[in-house]
């Protein structure tokens, strides 16, 4: 079997199911525009397919699907040189699932921490749609053989079943088709967390809105967040070490770093032995420059949602052009007759 070369590529995607945060950005988004800047071909999704796999209100999707393209743009993906589109407008996602569905072994499913994690205690009366999540995610990054997937660690397991999708389908069809994507877990801040208690991830399903910045947060009051969150009463030390027990600060020394495009060990060698009195005026004040100008663009795309529209079904004709050769040769691959 010839191994087949597959040019580099990019794809992720985030679920609109409403409230990007300081999380969103960091984890996810800031990392995605790093990733456009390199020149590689990049794909951005809103996962709306992904959103329904717990009820959503109709009108709240439609917003968030617009607010998470607003927070895209706003934040530096530029339509002319990322792919930008939501899931549904991609017929491809979903047919390439079904294949996935058939490929996918029910053992790897129960094994996937997050559908435990979201179904609860109660997981039959979870939706089948939540059960086979993995798979419908499989096929959103292989229906464009994507080489790399920028993910955060809670995907990491469900970018290794993708793995396991394609690594299977190539051998039971006998080919090298699909690639075997590598995950991109970096970045000072991938896992941020709560403003108000350092050990969870900030969330927008927390109950306290003063737990996280939210991205249409305005500079005033990603100022009062960040004032008012929790600390310990001791300085900051001048290596990465002195923070492993202290959630609270190394959650908000990693936020600067991220912010501020350096490693946490730079930013200890400049602010070790400062107070939080000292360090948090500078966090509000690098805050404030590098995220309010992102607030205040999501507000005036808002504004317009027929041009979010226009650019997601661009996107979306741009992305088929990429899916469906693919799409047809897996059913080609699998046996299927296509007039």
């Amino acid at each position: 079997m010839t191994e087949v070369v597959h040019t580099p590529r990019v794809f992720s995607g985030i679920q609109p199911s409403g409230g990007l945060t300081l999380g969103n950005y960091l984890g996810a988004i800031k990392r995605f525009v790093d990733m456009q800047e390199s020149g590689v071909e990049t794909l951005y999704c809103m996962v709306d397919l992904h959103a329904i796999t717990v009820w959503q209100d109709p009108a709240d999707l439609r917003h968030n699907t617009r607010e998470l393209a607003a927070g895209y743009i706003a934040a530096g993906l530029d339509p002319t040189k990322s792919i930008l589109f939501n899931q549904s407008q991609v017929s491809a996602h979903a047919e390439l699932g079904w294949i996935f569905n058939c490929v996918a072994r029910m053992g790897w499913m129960k094994r996937m921490t997050q559908f435990k994690d979201k179904a609860g205690k109660n997981a039959e009366n979870a939706s089948l749609g939540l059960f086979g999540y993995p798979a419908l995610m499989a096929a959103d990054i292989l229906i464009y053989h994507s080489t790399h997937v920028p993910v955060g660690e809670d995907q990491k397991q469900h970018l290794e079943l993708t793995r396991d999708v394609a690594t299977k389908f190539n051998h039971d069809f006998g080919v090298d088709f699909f690639p075997i994507t590598e995950p991109v877990i970096e970045g000072a801040a991938t896992r941020v967390m709560s403003l108000r208690d350092g050990s969870k991830k900030m969330s927008k399903s927390d109950p306290s809105d003063a737990s996280r910045i939210n991205m249409t947060d305005d500079a005033e009051t990603i100022a009062k967040k960040i004032r008012k969150a929790k600390t310990d009463p001791d300085a900051l030390p001048s290596e990465a070490d002195g923070l492993k027990e202290r959630h609270e600060a190394r959650n908000l020394v990693n936020i600067f770093a991220a912010l501020s495009d350096q490693s946490v060990d730079a930013v200890l060698a400049d602010v070790g032995g400062k107070q939080f009195s000292e360090f948090k005026p500078m966090l509000v004040d690098l805050a404030v420059e590098k995220l309010s100008p992102i607030s205040t663009e999501m507000a005036r795309l808002m504004n317009d949602p027929a041009e979010i529209d226009r650019i997601l079904g661009e996107g979306s004709n741009r992305a088929r052009t990429i899916a469906n050769p693919i799409l047809q040769k897996t059913y080609d691959i699998v046996g299927m007759i296509r007039s």
